[in-house]
């Protein structure tokens, strides 16, 4: 290998597109930051099926098929995978015994950023997956704001349509609301966007609330490790 190569990251992208462009992109920048080159490759997942499984609680039959797409990817070269959504991560305790690949999991490392701050509640901008399970358990000590069903209806309706690429901008304007709600009404220190396609709609020029990023905690964690 040469000595300007980083490791090989097998990424489970698709869930949604934008998400994977956006995980690429600052993959490639935080590698050229470093003076190294990135090897990656991108398997595309079913965002359908996903979702299909995740509320069906099918959470075995989940963690099979994307342990079936780190094989692949392990096949052509990979050696740790990551996943580009949050809401596949709920399945993190029967994929990661069977991955063929070291996982980089999203949540736990989220979790560890909010503690690095020493941050005591937040909100949730994501499926109605994260947010009704606190982001599947794994916030514990921390206090997490709890929307009304209205608004955890709302909030999963409007991350879907951002993920298809049809989300309006009235929505995408009161979901903005929604965060400023959370933060004035419930006391949260920080919203999470708890969705990676989230990224797509908000960034550093237009975000006006106190927020965590959770696809760039992860890019951050993911190039420590492809460069370590």
């Amino acid at each position: 290998m040469s000595a300007k190569e980083g490791r090989v990251l097998g990424l489970i992208g698709g869930l949604g597109p934008g998400a994977t462009i956006y995980y690429y992109r600052e993959l490639l920048a935080a590698h050229a930051a470093q003076g190294r080159i990135a090897r990656m490759l991108i398997a595309h997942a079913d965002v359908n099926r996903v979702m299909a499984a995740a509320g069906a609680q099918d959470f075995a039959g989940l963690a099979d098929y994307l342990a079936g797409l780190a094989g692949s990817m392990k096949a052509g070269g990979a050696e740790m995978t990551a996943i580009v959504a949050i809401t596949p991560h709920i399945c993190v305790p029967q994929l990661v015994p069977i991955s063929p690949l070291p996982l980089i999991d999203m949540v736990s490392e989220v979790a560890a950023e909010i503690r690095a701050r020493d941050l005591r509640r937040v909100a949730m901008l994501g499926t109605r997956f994260v947010i009704e399970t606190r982001m599947f358990g794994q916030l514990d000590g921390i206090e997490t704001v709890m929307p009304n069903g209205e608004e955890i209806d709302f909030i999963h309706n409007t991350y879907s349509a951002i993920v298809a690429g049809n989300a309006s901008a009235p929505s995408i304007a009161r979901l903005r609301d929604l965060a400023h709600t959370f933060v004035a009404r419930d006391g949260a220190q920080a919203v999470l966007l708890a969705g990676t396609d989230l990224t797509t709609v908000f960034n550093a020029t237009n975000i006006d609330f106190p927020a965590i990023d959770c696809a760039a905690v992860h890019i951050k964690a993911i190039t420590k490790r492809l460069l370590a």
